[in-house]
């Protein structure tokens, strides 16, 4: 399968899928490359999945979906609070 996301390292590759696994993130692909190298990617990252309506639509104008930036939001929350969190302690 080839890659798909325009900001992975390996993007327009084409590679074997060598398994999947799951994680609390949802599905993985196994995606092996350079020989022995294998790499975990979302099957959305990929040509398996059919190209997103949002990007479909918008005609490739935006930087990210917003879904992206809602789950991107997430992840700075909860970062941020783990560092107050880390700081805290140390007073």
């Amino acid at each position: 399968m080839r890659v798909t996301h325009p900001f992975h390292p390996l993007f327009g590759r084409r590679l074997p899928c060598v398994g999947k696994r799951y994680n609390r993130y949802g599905e993985r692909l196994m995606l092996q490359h350079d020989g022995a190298t294998v790499s975990s990617v979302p099957p959305q990252w990929t040509d398996l999945v059919g190209p997103d309506p949002e990007i479909v639509i918008g005609r490739g104008r935006a930087l990210l979906r917003t879904v992206d930036l809602m789950e991107l939001t997430s992840l700075v929350k909860r970062l941020s609070d783990r560092a107050d969190l880390r700081s805290c302690r140390k007073t």
